[in-house]
Parts: C-alpha cells; structure tokens; sequence
C-alpha cells in the first residue's frame, strides 16, 4: 500500500473517533479539552524524574550541545524541557495558548531560550528555521492529515525526527465505559503501527522502540472517574457511579500504555 493510501486510511480511522452528534450535544463540557493544570503536572513530573527512555535518549543524543529543538504539540514542555541542558534554543508549537504560557515560564526558570509559536502544524511551519532535532510527543492521534504533519517535521529538521505516542488511541481505555453508558462501541483503530507504517511509506527509514509506559495515567479512582465523566460527556456530579461500574468492570486499578518511539535521520 502506498503513502496515499495509508495517509486516507489514517484520516478515516481517525474520523471513525468522533462522538456520536446526539451525545456530544448534551455533554455539559469539551470531551476532547485537555488541562494546562494536568498538562502542567505531568511535565513538572517529567523534569523531576531522570526518564532514561527510548524517546529521551533518542533525542538527547541528536542535539548537539546548546543546539535547536523544535517540539510540536509541545503543551508545557514535558517531551523538551527535561533536556533543557543541551537546548541553545526551543522553537514550541501548540494551539494551546495556555499550553506555551506554561512552557515558557518554566522555560524561563530554567534558562532556556524559546520562541513559542501558537498554532497547528504544519500551519505554522514557516514561523521555525530548520532545527537541529525535532520532537513530536502525544500528538498524531490528534493529526488527519498525518502525511503532511510529518514530511513538514522531516522538512524542518537537519537531523533526527522523534515522534512519541501511545501504542493505542489515548481514549481507547474509555472504551467499556462508553458501551456501559451509552451502548457505544469505539474504535480499535488507528494504532502505532499505522503511524510507522506511513512514515516508511513516505521514505523515511524509521527505526522503532517500544516500553511500558513510565507514569501512571492517574494517581487516584477520584482522578480517573472525574476524567472519564468529562470523556464520556457525563455530568460531574456522576462521577461516584463512574467510579462505582470502574470497580465493577475491573478496570482499577489501570495498567500503564505501552509508548512507542518512531525515529529517523
């Protein structure tokens, strides 16, 4: 299958995740809204620990000292800002503004250079030089036009390009939860290996490594049912009963995603 095929494929897989209409129209907030709180969390967490990962070795080992670092749907740093002692300059896209606030204030406290860039890529692409490594953590599942977004990465980058994602849509863990509530069935599709797939289409020689990964996506049933609520368009004031079918449904404590790390030169 050639890269047009599989960039099609992607985008209708991709779509095939949409909210019924009849249910988005009642939920009481954005189920697809993401928190510069949380966001902002789990990159405080990422500068505290020392992640020896796939993903952050990748690409410390691609940035020259004091070198450029593009990171696109970088929210508030996690995926860049722990190398923040190699980085000359960071050039950060996000359509978040709130996202890139976070970003540079923490940018700032540790002496990082950045110019934050708000809005989609590869929209936005011509606002950044060409970079020495380029990150892209969590964000394809959020990109139809998948192709595009990486020949875009590939075109701004000199040297290595380091995507990171979870093996499995990052809402499929809401899968029984839909079906409990709404008698909804999700997708399966997309997957990593769709993603790697069309990168080696598009005549990348991508190389793969994959890990458990190494945070929690909630520290509490309390965090968990408040987030499913606002995924599942359910009213907040429901969250003991989503607590209540998550215990039922065996679904607590969560085993942690796999992550996959796609790179090339």
């Amino acid at each position: 299958m050639d890269a047009e095929e599989l960039a099609a494929r992607w985008r209708e897989r991709l779509e095939s995740w949409a909210i019924p209409e009849e249910i988005l129209a009642k939920a009481p907030a954005d189920p697809w809204g993401f928190s510069p709180e949380r966001f902002g969390t789990r990159t405080d967490r990422a500068l505290a620990a020392a992640d020896d990962g796939p993903t952050m070795t990748r690409l410390s080992e691609a940035l020259p000292d004091k070198g450029t670092l593009l990171d696109v749907g970088s929210g508030p740093g996690a995926a860049s800002l722990p190398l923040h002692g190699r980085i000359g300059h960071l050039y950060a896209v996000d359509t978040s503004a709130p996202m890139l606030e976070g970003l540079t204030a923490r940018a700032d406290e540790l002496e990082v250079p950045v110019t934050a860039v708000e809005g989609r890529w590869p929209d936005v692409a011509d606002q950044v030089p060409v970079v020495d490594a380029a990150i892209a953590a969590h964000v394809v599942y959020n990109v139809p036009d998948l192709a595009q977004f990486l020949r875009a990465l590939d075109e701004r980058t000199q040297g290595r390009v380091v995507l990171e994602l979870p093996h499995r849509h990052p809402m499929s863990w809401l899968t029984p939860l839909w079906e409990h509530f709404h008698g909804v069935d999700r997708p399966v599709r997309p997957i990593a290996e769709d993603c790697v797939a069309l990168a080696a289409a598009l005549g990348f020689a991508v190389q793969v490594e994959e890990r458990e990964a190494p945070l929690e996506r909630f520290t509490s049933l309390e965090e968990l049912a408040a987030s499913a609520c606002r995924r599942t368009c359910l009213d907040p004031s429901r969250a003991q009963e989503v607590a209540d079918t998550v215990m039922e449904l065996g679904m607590w404590p969560m085993p942690r995603d796999r992550w996959v790390t796609i790179w090339w030169e």
